[in-house]
């Protein structure tokens, strides 16, 4: 075994652990009403890097055909989307509460 075919079989270790953790995750979807009474759904307790959660809020804002952002543990999508949102996070491995 050569020191490429031990690093591969490392990473593909570790992009197990990755899933588990998301998987261990559980994360609170909300809907708050923002100025002129509109909904905004919020997605809270994510414990990944800004740049994960910024691609799964670009994925999920995708999805929905919505706007939105996200900042630190937080997804803010524009409108109330919590009939849909626990389906498209379990995709994404993520457990919803």
């Amino acid at each position: 075994m050569t020191d490429d075919d031990s690093l591969d079989e490392l990473l593909d270790e570790l992009d197990g652990y990755t899933d588990l953790d998301k998987a261990q995750q559980e994360v609170s979807i909300n809907v708050d009403e923002r100025r002129y009474g509109k909904a905004v759904t919020v997605v809270s307790g994510f414990d990944v890097s800004q740049s994960t959660l910024d691609s799964l809020a670009s994925s999920l804002k995708s999805s929905l055909a919505t706007g939105g952002t996200a900042d630190e543990d937080t997804i803010e999508l524009q409108g109330d989307h919590r009939d849909r949102l626990p389906e498209l996070l379990d995709d994404h491995g993520y457990d919803t509460t």
